[in-house]
C-alpha cells in the first residue's frame, strides 16, 4: 500500500479522465473517504502512475486522447500489475461491459454517475480485492479502545453506548480511527477530511476536535490528546 505524501494512509487509487471536472469530483469524492489519490488525464500517464505507484486501484475512463482505456487496461494486465480496474464510461451497451471485464476490469459505471455509486463500487472492489481503506486491514468497521466505528451502518459506540454524530464528527472520527497512535497535523486533517485549506485557519479543527471531546470523553478515559505545535493524537494514555 502506498502511503501519501499527506500522511493518508488510505488505499492508493489513481483516477483518469480528460475531463478536468470529472477527475476533480471523483479525486475530491474519495479524498473525503481517506484514500491516497492521484490524477492522470491520458493513458500513457496512467501507464506511468501505475508503474510508479503501484496502486491498489484504477479509475479509468474508457474514451482518452491517447490511448483508449481499456487497452490501457489490457497493458496493466500484461505487465503483470495486479491493480484492481474500474472503468468509466458512456457506454451501456453489454458487449462493452464484457469487454471492459475481459480486458482485465473488475467492475464498470456508466456516465452519467453519482460519486456515492463509485465511492460504494470502490470500496466493493477493494474488499475483494483484500486491499483496505484503513490502516492494518480496517475495512467496514474500526475499532480503537472501546470505540467502535461502523462505517457500513454509520454508527459510532463507546462502550455500549452509541454516540450521536454529525456527518463531520463522523468523518473527524473516523480518521483518527484510521491513523491511531500516530500524531495528525491540522493540516493533515483539513485535507482530509474537509479537502479545504480554510486559508490556513486552523480553527475549525480545533472547533471539531472539542465538540468529538464532548461527547467522547464523557463515557471514559480521553482518547483524544493535544500535541504541542503538531497536532493531536488518538491513543490510550496510562
Amino acid at each position: 500500500m502506498t502511503t501519501g505524501d499527506n500522511g493518508t494512509l488510505g488505499a492508493c487509487i489513481v483516477v483518469v479522465d480528460d475531463e478536468p471536472s470529472i477527475v476533480d469530483a471523483v479525486a475530491t469524492a474519495l479524498r473525503y473517504e481517506g484514500y491516497d489519490v492521484h490524477e492522470a488525464a491520458t493513458g500513457r500517464a496512467a501507464l506511468a502512475a501505475v508503474t510508479e505507484l503501484e496502486p491498489e486501484l484504477v479509475i479509468l475512463d474508457w474514451m482518452l486522447p491517447d490511448i483508449e482505456g481499456i487497452e490501457v487496461g489490457r497493458r496493466i494486465r500484461e505487465r503483470g500489475f495486479d491493480t484492481a480496474i474500474l472503468f468509466l464510461t458512456a457506454k451501456d451497451d453489454v458487449q462493452d461491459k464484457v469487454g471492459a471485464l475481459k480486458a482485465g476490469g473488475d467492475d464498470y459505471v456508466t456516465k452519467p454517475f453519482s460519486l456515492a455509486e463509485v465511492v460504494a463500487r470502490v470500496e466493493a472492489i477493494l474488499r475483494r480485492a483484500g486491499a483496505s481503506a484503513g490502516k492494518d486491514g480496517a475495512g467496514d468497521v474500526l475499532q480503537f479502545a472501546d470505540i467502535r466505528l461502523d462505517e457500513a451502518r454509520h454508527e459510532v459506540f463507546r462502550g455500549d453506548t452509541e454516540l450521536e454524530l454529525t456527518a463531520t464528527e463522523f468523518a473527524l472520527l473516523r480518521f483518527f480511527l484510521l491513523n491511531p497512535r500516530r500524531v495528525l497535523s491540522k493540516g493533515q486533517i483539513l485535507q482530509n477530511v474537509w479537502q479545504y485549506d480554510f486559508g490556513g485557519n486552523s480553527n475549525v479543527v480545533e472547533t471539531y476536535v472539542s465538540y468529538l471531546r464532548k461527547k467522547l470523553d464523557p463515557l471514559g478515559p480521553p482518547l483524544i490528546r493535544t500535541v504541542r505545535q503538531a497536532g493531536y493524537m488518538l491513543e490510550v494514555r496510562d
